[in-house]
């Protein structure tokens, strides 16, 4: 087997997933791009080959079991696992999802695929990163997950945003029982506040998702004896 290490990379076929893979492979990684669409799958590989990167396509839905396995049986190997794939949900004018008026299938679809989805395809993947030498986990997650931030009214974060803000918390919190599970075992697993990024998700208003994928593409590559069981941003530590 190749000692050329394996990342997969969940929604990467757009956005901060694609590059997150594209900066992953620019490293030395052979990238996994996890899309729920072959097509556009095969569409970011195309395009990372073209910038000379390693990278095959993994059609991947995180919210179905039965594709999670399949894409468990693509891969010969995983050093890496960056969950990026993550949905917003429906919002009112000015991004903003009123308490008061919740739809709660809105909020089982945004949890089934930004909390349920990540532990989903964390567990699935686990036999392939036990067997890595060096296994890496980042959660993407987001400053709105912040319940310090949140709760604080001198720190501006944005629209009321009732369905999405908690499912951030709720995954900072997961990740957190994840690195108390894998304390002493050598699996790193942080969640990254990629801040606020130009991708369709938020109508392209943001910065460069080149520029956002760093700090992802950091905890991806942390060195043996990393920290575990962070949240941070480009600046560092943000409070739960």
């Amino acid at each position: 087997m190749s000692d050329t290490k394996t990342a997969l990379v969940t929604g990467a076929n757009k956005g901060l997933g694609y590059e997150i893979a594209a900066g992953l492979g620019a490293l030395g990684y052979r990238v996994a791009v996890g899309a729920r669409d072959g097509a556009r799958g095969e569409a970011a590989v195309k395009s990372l080959h073209a910038a000379g990167v390693d990278a095959f396509a993994v059609p991947l839905d995180v919210t179905d079991d039965r594709s999670v396995a399949g894409a468990v049986d693509l891969l010969e190997r995983l050093d890496v696992l960056v969950n990026n794939a993550g949905i917003s949900g429906e919002t009112g004018p000015g991004w903003v999802q009123d308490p008061t008026t919740l739809d709660l299938d809105v909020v089982r679809e945004i949890v089934e695929t930004n909390v349920y989805g990540v532990i989903r395809v964390t567990n699935a993947m686990l036999p392939l990163l036990r067997r890595s030498a060096s296994p890496r986990i980042v959660n993407v997650s987001s400053s709105v997950g912040s319940v310090t931030w949140q709760a604080d009214p001198a720190v501006e974060v944005g629209p009321i945003m009732a369905a999405y803000s908690p499912t951030k918390s709720y995954l900072n919190a997961v990740t957190v029982q994840y690195a108390r599970q894998f304390a002493g075992t050598g699996i790193l697993i942080n969640a990254a506040c990629p801040g606020l990024v130009a991708t369709d998700f938020t109508g392209f208003v943001g910065r460069p998702p080149r520029e956002a994928a760093a700090t992802p593409i950091r905890l991806a590559t942390l060195p043996d004896g990393g920290p575990t069981g962070t949240f941070v941003n480009d600046d560092g530590v943000i409070p739960w």
